[in-house]
């Protein structure tokens, strides 16, 4: 028996996703399941990056004579050490999110026009979890005899490009999401002829606008100055206005004839989510007058300081609501599935199953306790999409890391305009994108966009 039937241990490690996570979740659809683990792949990244940027490991390494070398200035790889400088700070970051970036976009490739689990890549996608650990494990290391040289440099500005992107399907998911949640709760109140659910509407909507109103007095109290900071006062101005204006948009009559489901829940949510990106935004002016996130080490203390070199400190308060915004965006990609036909086009997923599909699934592989393949039809979402939505996640994350800081000269984190310049650009470019869902079908009236 022993020479015929596979061991528990190498069907795990060569198996399907269903086989790993088969005690935690025994009736789960396959494709949510493998979603799941490259997700946890990311995470572990970040771990690693949190890590490296923590007080005390330097001093750690430091001690190992076997790992670091002495002197700032030796080589990154030199007699089969490394450097401890590329293993702590931003250069840590950005080697990590170098790796999981290089091993999600691998995975984007080799995916590409998979449609079906009968795919032979398909096998590659839901199983063989144990060898793409090791894939990622190698990447890493790899990445990390990378020369400093111009790399970080290179890297920022890739970071920059796909932190731009992402910041735009954080965007879209939110639409989604308020769109969703809008139309299952005025659904319950005409099922249930009650007017609680029209109440909890109105009260998420004024509470959304209160916390925005709210965010534009504290911008303003803390990122802007007397007789300076001109820049920022713009900012913050221009986005009020705009979020002012798509907020009446989103209920003209016409608008509303043309999508009942669009209100003031939706836009109130785009609002709150704009005032956080330009909450983002101020927080990376390179001017410490508008800007009092900006921090130098000097031999007297952290002090504020110019823009001519900072300490990394990613534990800052936007940067820590950054980092929790991203998990849930993250895992909210691995778990969707929209009933919102045109966010689908966009982020390559298919419709939701009917309730009696889904349950049909479950009572097959119910007795079998494990998850079940419900591709084999179809996928359910793009293989190769998804994967470059972790790309640009762990573009992303670098940049929250690091506070969108420019590797400089001797080894400094500057900040830049650059940073400010995208995310104010980024959301102007979702408050158009959700002014579009509002008017496309006034314009394009031959179309479907129900």
């Amino acid at each position: 028996q022993g020479a015929t039937l596979p061991s528990p241990q190498a069907s795990c490690l060569c198996g399907s996703a269903p086989c790993i996570l088969c005690a935690c979740c025994p009736s789960s659809p396959n494709s949510t399941v493998s979603r799941l683990i490259f997700t946890a792949f990311l995470f572990l990244g970040v771990l690693v990056s949190i890590i490296m940027l923590s007080p005390g490991v330097e001093s750690q390494l430091h001690k190992l004579p076997w790992v670091c070398e002495e002197g700032a200035g030796t080589p990154v790889v030199l007699q089969g050490h490394i450097d401890c400088g590329s293993l702590l700070g931003h250069r840590a970051v950005y080697r990590m999110c170098f790796a999981t970036a290089a091993f999600f976009f691998l995975f984007t490739l080799l995916m590409l026009c998979v449609r079906s689990s009968r795919d032979p890549r398909a096998a590659i996608q839901n199983g063989f979890w144990f060898f793409k650990f090791l894939i990622l494990v190698g990447i890493t290391v790899g990445a990390f005899y990378i020369p400093d040289g111009s790399f970080s440099n290179v890297w920022f500005y890739f970071g920059v490009v796909g932190s731009f992107l992402f910041i735009l399907i954080q965007l879209v998911l939110l639409i989604d999401f308020a769109h969703s949640w809008n139309q299952r709760w005025l659904g319950r109140a005409e099922e249930c002829d009650s007017r609680a659910w029209y109440a909890g509407l109105f009260f998420f909507t004024l509470l959304f606008y209160t916390l925005s109103i709210a965010a534009v007095t504290l911008l303003f109290i803390y990122y802007t100055q007397p007789g300076t900071c001109y820049e920022s006062k713009v900012f913050i101005g221009l986005n009020l206005t705009l979020c002012f204006c798509v907020s009446i948009v989103a209920v003209l009559p016409k608008v509303q004839e043309a999508q009942p489901n669009s209100g003031l829940l939706q836009a109130s949510v785009i609002t709150l989510y704009t005032m956080f990106v330009t909450w983002l935004a101020l927080s990376s002016v390179p001017d410490q007058k508008c800007n009092p996130h900006l921090l130098t080490h000097l031999s007297n203390g952290t002090i504020l300081a110019g823009p001519e070199g900072y300490e990394t400190h990613w534990w800052d308060a936007p940067s820590i609501v950054g980092l929790v915004v991203f998990v849930l965006c993250t895992v909210f990609i691995s778990l969707r599935s929209s009933d919102h036909r045109q966010v689908n086009n966009l982020m390559q997923t298919e419709e939701c199953p009917s309730m009696l599909e889904a349950t049909q699934q479950q009572q097959q592989v119910a007795c079998e306790g494990r998850a079940f393949d419900n591709e084999q039809g179809g996928v359910t979402y793009s293989y190769s999409f998804f994967h470059f939505c972790l790309v640009l996640a762990s573009l992303h994350i670098m940049m929250t890391l690091t506070n969108w800081y420019r590797p400089g000269e001797a080894r400094k984190m500057v900040s830049t305009w650059t940073a400010v310049w995208v995310k104010v650009c980024a959301s102007w470019a979702g408050l158009l994108l959700y002014l579009w869902t509002l008017v496309a079908p006034l314009l394009l009236p031959n179309r479907d966009f129900s």
